[in-house]
């Protein structure tokens, strides 16, 4: 299994799905974007193609089609790949609350948080409680230790957020402009889909929904009641388990991944 995160995230959004996965002896694989995490940040700018083309080259890279989970901007990512290719790198799709038309309010939302802050925290807990007042449904704080992978420390000592600031504003405009190429490329989606959506999301919407399954008619749609946009985060044991029931029943794939070495990285 191969998980793609969303615009913003990091590897260790799945780790608690591949930890879960592993153990039914997946192989799973998850891995910084670049300009987020611990990835480079290029010199020369950012624009969409570079992430279509890292992510095929990370699923190509490994012994097997893949499953991809794609979360938001990693789902977008796995449809066009998928889409535009004659023989995709992909045994199936796992589309993570992301549809190729999505609400642009719901968007915007997310831009805003990352765009918030440019002169980052003094510490964890001022960076716990910007989290807090962002998602508010979400119970507890994180702590200092979860925080670690999703801040770096500068010269002046203020901790700012993982992703490359640089890169808001490029992939922000690209990504409206690549949906005429997504629904193309979706259109023409052939492999296994199962389209997790959150029953509270502001990114997808019944009407996007509905586009998304006249355009992949063989989609399996399951929505989590308690989930917003981040699903994984919000309700993440049912998220598994309909992953494993979407292995189990609907992805029938040309290489299987079950009894493969366990593990994730």
């Amino acid at each position: 299994m191969l998980f793609a995160h969303g615009f913003g995230q990091t590897r260790h959004a799945w780790s608690a799905t591949a930890d879960a996965m592993a153990v039914t002896g997946c192989r799973c694989v998850s891995f910084d974007a670049r300009g987020h995490g611990g990835s480079g940040r290029p010199d020369d700018g950012y624009h969409m193609q570079q992430f279509f083309d890292d992510l095929r080259a990370v699923a190509e890279a490994q012994p097997h089609k893949p499953i991809l989970v794609g979360a938001s901007m990693g789902g977008l990512l796995g449809l066009a790949v998928t889409g535009e290719s004659d023989v995709p790198p992909f045994s199936a799709l796992v589309l993570v609350d992301i549809t190729p038309r999505w609400e642009t309010s719901g968007v915007a939302r997310i831009l805003d948080f990352m765009r918030a802050w440019p002169d980052g925290f003094g510490d964890y807990d001022e960076a716990a409680q910007a989290i807090a007042a962002y998602l508010p449904h979400r119970r507890g704080r994180k702590s200092a230790e979860q925080l670690q992978p999703l801040l770096r420390r500068g010269e002046d000592g203020r901790l700012r957020w993982h992703w490359d600031p640089r890169m808001l504003q490029p992939i922000a405009e690209e990504g409206e402009r690549h949906q005429p190429r997504l629904i193309e490329a979706t259109r023409r989606v052939k492999l296994p889909v199962l389209l997790l959506s959150g029953a509270r999301s502001d990114v997808v919407s019944q009407r996007t929904i509905d586009e998304f399954l006249e355009l992949v008619p063989h989609a399996r749609h399951i929505e989590l009641p308690r989930a917003t946009h981040m699903v994984a985060g919000d309700a993440n044991d049912a998220f598994t388990r309909a992953i494993v029931d979407f292995i189990g029943v609907g992805a029938e794939r040309e290489h299987s991944m079950m009894g493969q070495p366990s593990g994730a990285a």
